[in-house]
């Protein structure tokens, strides 16, 4: 297989050998189940339409990605959409990459989206394709359509036994109309979806031939370090950068900028003909940064404060019900807890990078970014050019986990290449990582239970503590309400639980701190308190928290499923040996269902994890390997957020600058993990975040079962 940055240029390559082409596109109006699909023009192709799907008369298939890849499989998943329905193999396809112009749609990696969003979009676009060739076979043979199947790229005459390669049929397919509603395949006729099979990015990137971001080379670029206040909003009182421009290889010294969507702070670039040169020249530059009040950036403050405001009184979610306040007070038993999770970074294996080519009336991207089509908007906005103007091409992600959706380094490259009129690559250090951020917010959640004398839960009431992203970066006026975001993970839809007085409410937390979505987002941080307080209830009510769950979701037979698998593939109910424990939590995020039961065991050495059993419900699926690989992949970093160090502000500056201090969840403190899914026919939810939220208080209430304590802040503490 072979990756393909989509630009004009290589639409004519892809094109340029063929003398037919046929090429199919689709709109998505409002939902996702609205396909308007639309064939191409040869004579527009890569000018104005978008095509998802190129068939020429020399056999070659193109589909297109219109999810970049971070290790989440879109670069397999959304091919094989089309694959499926089309009638090929993986092996017979080439895969390009969408370049981010608006005819494709939301081009966004991010909210676990792109399976479900694009589940029926991509089958259909297929599906239509596969009809217009089977068509123009049958009109060759003048036979009926229904006389006809497709099958590995071929079009088969039933009774005959005649076949026509699809190369064959282009030139009569493109003449054909395209069908409104093509015909999808029954579930139980699938060959790829739902089928375990190896990933097509795998040998590029083992055998090195998958570009990512870093990898970007250009005739006369300049690279560039960039030398950043230590407390992030600092601005540069001077600078004497001779001692860089004595570096061998550096360029320029100069003053730029960072410009995030809450503030722009000043900077100080080293520009060099190799990044070694940059980096050295940087390490001499002397800058006096004007002085900060320390207090600003301080997460002991921002604790406080999140502290101070849980007194106060919340504004609600939408889907409250009943009487909180009037059942909670007439409970036989209140329990009352605080949960708290501080902030983390996303620490990515790959740290952010862009080369950016700013020219007199246009601008063309190389980026690891996780929306292509964010990108233009942005950098059209920033650099005061039309959207047309800015071409985007996207390599492989190294990691991202939202924080390559957040475009500050794509800005600094753009800044750069504008200023020196010349391509530029810059390349942040971990360093640089680590200490400016954006991070995940650091949340308070302030529970409340009433239990009454039967032991049934009455009264729930969960309010939410944090800084609100829709507010930092989308500019959200949430004065006096609730931000419908915050609430993700333990809100009516997603935690549905048959409790008769349910409130959820929230407070605004302010902060200069750059934040963002992080791995599961608002769900990574609710669900710990959430889920700890249903194990906190369960103990007052005298009930195992296995069957409490099961009670509060008694209506809700997904739920149940997932909870009911989980006990038996874990041994849930079985008598464990003296010395330890076992704890459970469940949570829907992402439109998919997710439960874990950790095993812990007390050592000479301390606690020690020894195994997860993992069970989740996404609906239908796409390889189902790639979705035990992220459910895995959400054990590691879930873990990490729980029990390593988190982001701590002190002096005005993040403590933490490297996997030193800020360290990731080593190979041998990996306990066992066992992944099973829920097969159905539901609708396909999200894999790559829904597993994260359930670790946390999974591991919590283990770990409380083991040693009789509750713990409540991260990091958990194996002792």
């Amino acid at each position: 297989m072979k990756s393909l940055a989509i630009n004009r240029r290589n639409f004519l390559k892809t094109g340029g050998s063929a003398s037919v082409l046929l090429a199919l596109g689709f709109s998505i109006p409002s939902h996702s189940e609205d396909v308007v699909l639309h064939k191409i023009p040869q004579t527009t192709l890569g000018l104005e339409f978008s095509p998802y799907i190129l068939i020429d008369d020399t056999g070659k298939i193109t589909i297109l990605n219109p999810r970049p890849d971070m290790g989440q499989g879109t670069y397999q998943s959304m091919p094989a959409l089309v694959a499926e329905e089309l009638e090929v193999s993986m092996d017979q396809i080439h895969i390009s990459q969408t370049n981010g112009q608006g005819k494709y749609g939301s081009q966004l990696s991010g909210g676990s989206s792109s399976v479900r969003t694009r589940w029926l979009p991509m089958r259909k676009a297929g599906a239509a394709v596969k009809e217009m060739l089977i068509q123009a076979a049958a009109n060759k043979w003048q036979v009926s359509p229904e006389e006809c199947y497709a099958k590995e790229a071929k079009v088969f005459h039933k009774p005959s036994g005649k076949s026509f390669t699809y190369a064959e049929l282009v030139g009569d397919a493109s003449k054909l109309d395209v069908p409104k509603n093509p015909k999808l395949k029954d579930p139980k006729d699938f060959k790829l979806l739902g089928k375990s099979m190896p990933k097509p990015d795998v040998p590029l990137k083992v055998t090195g031939t998958a570009e990512f971001g870093i990898d970007v080379d250009l005739p006369g670029m300049l690279y560039a370090s960039i030398e950043r206040c230590p407390a992030i909003h600092g601005k540069v009182e001077s600078f004497d950068g001779a001692a860089a421009l004595k570096v061998p290889g550096v360029k320029k010294v100069l003053k730029a900028e960072r410009a995030m969507p809450h503030k722009t702070v000043e900077t100080v670039a080293v520009l060099a003909t190799n990044y070694w040169a940059a980096l050295q020249g940087r390490k001499k530059l002397k800058i006096k940064w004007a002085a900060v009040d320390n207090n600003v950036l301080s997460t002991e403050k921002f604790s406080a404060q999140m502290h101070e405001l849980a007194k106060q009184d919340g504004h609600d979610f939408e889907g409250n019900q009943g009487d909180f306040a009037k059942a909670y007070g007439e409970a036989t038993k209140k329990i009352q807890a605080t949960y708290e999770t501080p902030f983390a970074a996303h620490a990515a294996m790959e740290p952010v990078n862009a080369t950016v080519w700013v020219k007199d009336d246009s601008v063309e991207i190389w980026a690891p970014v996780q929306g292509p089509d964010g990108t233009i908007g942005e950098l059209s906005q920033y650099l005061g050019l039309k959207p047309e103007q800015v071409n985007v091409n996207v390599t492989f992600l190294g990691g991202a986990f939202g924080r390559k959706a957040y475009l500050d380094f794509v800005k600094e490259a753009a800044y750069l290449s504008k200023q020196a009129k010349a391509p530029v690559k810059l390349i942040w250090t971990r360093e640089d990582d680590m200490t400016q951020g954006p991070y995940r917010p650091a949340m308070l959640s302030v529970l409340e239970g009433g239990i009454d004398a039967n032991g049934k839960v009455t009264a729930l009431h969960h309010k939410i503590i944090s800084e609100s992203i829709q507010k930092q970066v989308f500019k959200a006026n949430i004065t006096g309400k609730a931000d419908g975001w915050a609430e993700e993970g333990v809100g009516a839809k997603d935690s549905p639980m048959a409790i008769p007085n349910i409130r959820r409410s929230y407070l605004n937390a302010s902060t200069d701190l750059p934040i963002l979505w992080w791995r599961s987002v608002y769900a990574s941080t609710n669900v710990f308190g959430h889920e700890s307080f249903v194990d906190e209830l369960a103990h007052a009510a005298g009930k195992d928290p296995l069957d409490l769950r099961l009670e509060l979701f008694k209506d809700s037979p997904r739920f149940v499923k997932v909870l009911e698998t989980v006990a038996e593939k874990s041994g849930y109910r079985e008598q464990l040996p003296s010395g330890k424990a076992r704890g459970m939590a469940i949570a829907r995020s992402f439109s998919t269902i997710c439960a874990h039961v950790f095993t812990v065991a007390k050592t000479a050495d301390g606690i020690k994890i020894e195994k997860v059993v993992s069970v989740i419900d996404c609906g239908m699926t796409v390889n189902p390997d790639n979705i035990k690989a992220q459910t895995e992949s959400n054990v590691v970093y879930g873990l990490t957020a729980a029990l390593k160090s988190p982001i701590v502000f002190a002096n005005g500056a993040v403590q933490q600058s490297n996997f030193h201090n800020y360290p990731v969840l080593r190979i041998n403190e990996i306990p066992q993990m066992e992944v099973h899914i829920i097969e159905n026919q539901e609708a396909p939810g999200g894999v790559g975040e829904p597993g994260l939220p359930p670790i946390a208080p999974a591991l919590a209430n283990a770990l409380f079962n083991l040693t009789g304590k509750r713990q409540r802040k991260f990091p958990l503490e194996l002792v």
